[in-house]
């Protein structure tokens, strides 16, 4: 079997208002539609028209919208297609329908790409990036927010390596998380805020490190990296509560304007206070308003002014605002607070009490949480400490290499053999269990091969990502399907795993080829893991046509019986299998 000397990863890029495509006119700038991809056609480090050409690229993904780069330092092909909003808006005119609208569209396209890459004006993307953070729930594929503070049409401009830089990560990397990339730096997207509005180092992270920096080479802080912890499928929740608010706190403010804010529909506000969370205590008049509010049912969360640092009660004025029912918001942005109360005060299915318990959580690595007790680092463990002596290394840099070296290795072996308590000794050590070893194979791909259902579903439940491809292309669903571990294929389908584009369309072949073998077991995995049963081999005849003409009568009623469920019928009877094959329930007799 000849493989391709590199891999191809698709992208969604989503173009819905930004400073890129923005026209001048005598007086102002304004939005431009319709030239976003004729002008990326015409810059070679954003499209290679000859490999399109050679590959005829448009003719099989159906779009002229459909662009490719240049071959990366890692051997990929990133090949991205891009939707246009229409019409295109100004970042300022944002609403949290327009969030939504962005969600849905993500989820509608979620299986067809490996990645989401989302154009935006500068002014309103930390609300933007913080809100879809939230309604992104069970996330496993990184969505990936750019802009520009200078048009891409004029001469010194950034969003040319705004947009590269999030297309090499989007499409290189499988960063379970809405992020934010701006000026060679990629952010958790509920953790920025916009702090310039004249630079093209326009976005500030203060409480967290970059997620990624972008030099000579790409480097991604692992260890950060935000992970779901859960064996649940992706969805988008569209549902935000509106009666919401910011209110910042002055010298002097009157209760009475404090009072007025916080009337009916108000349902949540974002107190942005003094400090590490401090307001007066000697104003009963305020602090009367703010406890009335908090006892008919209004969520405050309390957040500081300040761009870095967190609120605390070790202050006398700070610990007056606890008492009057307010939240501590932590080191939360007011982008990150105002869209979480958005977000939980939708929850329809959920009381006052846990509205407010879900505030205080961290949901989404929007805030830090003190955990009680230090977690013992892997670069202090006798075991690396002896190899890097016996190498002469001391610095961290290099410590850090050693470990992010020898952890994956040890971890794809304690998955092998299926050890979860290796598995945890290595993560209470600080290992990354999502890390994968030399051939870019994780843990999970391990454990999926070995077919070990328990570490399977330990390894998910620890952020294991189901869409991590190894230096062949395959992920752990591909190999429990090899490897015809049924259990682990249901398990990591309800998860959200699935076959790419690609593999779908070979599907067709090797499912023409088990029916004509007469393998019951390799056609029934197949359709369990998304296979469709219709698409045709290289023939053109699709799997049930090939089993009536061997004769493989056994086969051909499995396949009946499966197509069934997923009401082929219509299927079947157009390519006139025998009656005798049909089954004869009621619904499917209602169907017939």
């Amino acid at each position: 079997m000849l493989l391709n000397p590199f891999q191809e990863t698709k992208l969604w890029k989503e173009l819905l208002n930004h400073t890129f495509l923005c026209c001048c006119s005598p007086t102002v700038l304004a939005p431009k539609a319709n030239t976003l991809v004729q002008s990326l056609r015409k810059l070679p480090i954003l499209h290679d028209e000859l490999y399109a050409q050679q590959t005829c690229l448009y003719e099989y993904y159906g779009s002229e919208n459909s662009l490719v780069l240049p071959l990366s330092k890692s051997n990929k092909r990133i090949i991205y297609t891009i939707m246009e909003y229409s019409p295109l808006l100004d970042s300022s005119n944002m609403t949290t329908d327009d969030w939504g609208r962005i969600g849905k569209d993500i989820e509608k396209n979620y299986e067809h790409y490996d990645g989401f890459v989302i154009l935006h004006g500068t002014d309103t993307m930390a609300y933007t990036a913080s809100a879809l953070s939230f309604m992104c729930e069970h996330l496993g594929k990184p969505i990936v927010l750019t802009g520009s503070q200078v048009p891409i049409y004029e001469l010194k401009n950034d969003g040319r390596d705004n947009l590269l830089g999030a297309l090499l990560i989007a499409g290189q990397f499988v960063i379970p998380e809405v992020c934010l990339y701006f000026y060679n730096k990629l952010y958790r997207g509920n953790r920025v805020t916009k702090v310039d509005a004249g630079s093209f180092n326009a976005f500030s992270s203060p409480n967290l490190p970059p997620l990624a920096t972008s030099e000579v080479d790409i480097s991604i802080n692992w260890d950060t990296v935000w992970r779901a912890n859960t064996t649940a499928k992706f969805q988008v929740s569209t549902e935000l509560n509106r009666n919401v608010g910011l209110l910042r706190l002055f010298p002097g403010i009157t209760s009475s304007s404090v009072r007025a804010f916080l009337q009916p529909p108000m349902q949540g506000i974002v107190l942005e206070t003094y400090g590490s969370g401090n307001a007066p205590d000697n104003r009963p008049d305020l602090l009367a308003e703010l406890k009335a509010a908090t006892d008919s049912g209004v969520i405050i969360i309390n957040c500081t002014q300040c761009l870095r640092g967190t609120v605390s009660a070790s202050y006398a004025t700070g610990k007056v605002l606890m008492e009057a029912g307010l939240i501590a918001g932590g080191d939360m942005t007011p982008e990150a607070a105002l869209s979480k109360l958005s977000y939980v005060l939708a929850k329809k299915n959920l009381d006052l009490d846990a509205k407010k318990k879900l505030m205080a959580q961290n949901l989404r690595g929007e805030m830090n949480i003190d955990l009680e007790g230090a977690k013992l680092c892997l670069s202090n463990s006798r075991f690396i400490q002896v190899i890097a002596k016996s190498l002469s290394i001391s610095c961290k840099e290099e410590l850090e290499a050693i470990r992010d070296a020898l952890t994956p290795p040890l971890t794809c072996a304690a998955a092998r053999i299926g050890d979860i308590d290796a598995l945890e000794a290595l993560k209470e050590m600080g290992s990354n269990l999502c890390l994968g070893d030399y051939d870019g194979r994780t843990p999970l791909h391990v454990a999926a091969c070995e077919g070990h259902f328990k570490v399977v579903q330990y390894l998910l439940s620890h952020g294991a990502s189901v869409y991590v491809k190894d230096r062949y292309g395959d992920t752990p669903l591909s190999n429990a399907v090899r490897f015809r571990h049924k259990d682990v294929v249901k398990l990591l389908r309800k998860t959200g795993a699935h076959f790419s584009r690609d593999q779908l369309e070979e599907a067709g072949t090797e499912l023409c080829s088990l029916a004509a073998s007469g393998d019951l077991d390799g056609l029934e995995i197949w359709c369990l893991a998304g296979a469709d049963l219709n698409r045709p081999g290289y023939d053109g005849k699709i799997a049930v046509e090939v089993a009536e003409a061997v004769n493989k009568k056994e086969v051909v009623a499995l396949l009946v019986q499966l197509m069934s469920k997923k009401s082929m019928v219509a299927t079947l009877l157009q390519i006139g299998v025998h009656d005798l094959y049909l089954p004869r329930s009621p619904a499917i007799g209602s169907a017939l």
